[in-house]
C-alpha cells in the first residue's frame, strides 16, 4: 500500500509502498477513504508536535474510512462498517491499523470527506468553549483565525451554542468565509484588534488560534471575569501571560489540547464526538472544506496550509 512517510525530521515526507499492516487483538484495520489535514501534521515534520512519535512514521491525525479487519479482541466492530478514527497518526495512507477504542460508527448520511474533516476541528471548538469555558447564551466569544480549520468551527459551534460572535481573520474573503458559518462581527486582522472589540462591548470568551501580539490584543479586549482559551499559534508566537492581570481582571485561562484530553479523559472526547455527529445528522453542522486532494498530492496540501491558502479543512482522498 502507498502511504506518507516521515524518515527523519527535517528531511522532506516520501510517498513510498510499504507492507499492509495487520491488527493487534485491541485494534481495526481500516481502508483510509479520506484523511483530514490538521497544523500539527507540519509540526510533525520537524518534530516539534508535542506528541511526536519516532521515526519512520505515517502522520494524519484523522481519517474516515470501512473496516476490513479486526483484532481478536474487538467486539463493537466489524468489516464493512463507515467508521472515523482520531488515531494521532496513520491516516495518509491506504490502509491503517488503529486502536478499537479511537474509533467509531459514522452515519450513512456522513461523507467519508465530512467524517475525516469532523473530528479535531469541532471535538476541540466544542469541549473547549462547552465543557471548559462554559459559553453561555448571550455572551461575546471573539475568535481569533476564524477562517481556519478550528477557528471556523469555533464561530459555527459559538453561534449554536447563542453567543454573539465575533471573527477575526484576514482579508474580505476568509471574513466572509467566517460571516457565512455565522459571525455577528468581523474584524480584519490589519485592522486595531483591541480597540474594535471593546467598541463593541469586550469579549467574555476568547478562543485564540493564532498567539502572538493577536493574543495580547484579545487578552487586553477581554471583561473582567472572562475565559481565554489558548488553542494554537499559528503565528509561531508563543505568548506569556502576565499573572497580574489576571489577578486585577479576575480573568481564568484555560489550556485544552484534544489529544492530552483523549488520554485522560477519553469519555469526554467520545460523548463530543457523539453529539457531533448528531448534530450533523440533524444539518446543524456542516464541515467547511476548501480542498479535497488525493494523496499523490499531499505535499501541495501541506503547502495550503502553511501559507494558510486554505480556509476550513483540506482533506486527502488515499
Amino acid at each position: 500500500m502507498l502511504a506518507y512517510r516521515i524518515n527523519s525530521f527535517g528531511t522532506p515526507p516520501l510517498l513510498e509502498e510499504i507492507a499492509s499492516p495487520s491488527p493487534a487483538a485491541h485494534e481495526v484495520k481500516i481502508r483510509i477513504r479520506a484523511c483530514g489535514l490538521n497544523f500539527a501534521d507540519l509540526l510533525l515534520q520537524k518534530g516539534t508536535y508535542q506528541d511526536t512519535p519516532v521515526p519512520p512514521f505515517t502522520p494524519g491525525l484523522e481519517a474516515a474510512g470501512e473496516v476490513i479487519d479486526c483484532g481478536s479482541s474487538v467486539e463493537n466492530l466489524a468489516p464493512g462498517d463507515r467508521v472515523a478514527v482520531f488515531g494521532g497518526q496513520g491516516g495518509l495512507a491506504q490502509e491503517g491499523v488503529f486502536d478499537a477504542a479511537r474509533v467509531l460508527r459514522i452515519p450513512d448520511s456522513m461523507s467519508f470527506e465530512d467524517a475525516a474533516a469532523l473530528q479535531i476541528a469541532y471535538g476541540t471548538s466544542h469541549v473547549a468553549l462547552d465543557h471548559c469555558a462554559g459559553l453561555q447564551p448571550g455572551e461575546t466569544l471573539l475568535v481569533t483565525g476564524a477562517a481556519g480549520g478550528v477557528g471556523l468551527t469555533a464561530v459555527e459551534i459559538g453561534k449554536l451554542m447563542g453567543a454573539r460572535v465575533i471573527a477575526h481573520a484576514r482579508g474580505a474573503g476568509k471574513l466572509e468565509v467566517a460571516r457565512a458559518a455565522g459571525a455577528d462581527h468581523l474584524i480584519d486582522a490589519n485592522a486595531d484588534l483591541r480597540g474594535q472589540v471593546k467598541s463593541l462591548g469586550g469579549a467574555d470568551v476568547v478562543y485564540d488560534a493564532v498567539g502572538g501580539d493577536v493574543w495580547k490584543a484579545a487578552f487586553r479586549a477581554t471583561n473582567p471575569g472572562g475565559r481565554l482559551l489558548p488553542i494554537g499559534f499559528a503565528s509561531g508566537e508563543v505568548p506569556q501571560i502576565p499573572a497580574n492581570h489576571l489577578l486585577v481582571k479576575n480573568l481564568t485561562v484555560i489550556g485544552f489540547y484534544i489529544g492530552g484530553y483523549m488520554k485522560s479523559h477519553p469519555e469526554v472526547i467520545q460523548r463530543s464526538l457523539s453529539t457531533l455527529m448528531e448534530w450533523h445528522s440533524a444539518g446543524r453542522i456542516s464541515p467547511h472544506i476548501s480542498h479535497v486532494l488525493p494523496l499523490a498530492q499531499v505535499d501541495e496540501g501541506m503547502e495550503l496550509l502553511r501559507s494558510r491558502a486554505s480556509t476550513g479543512k483540506v482533506v486527502i482522498t488515499p
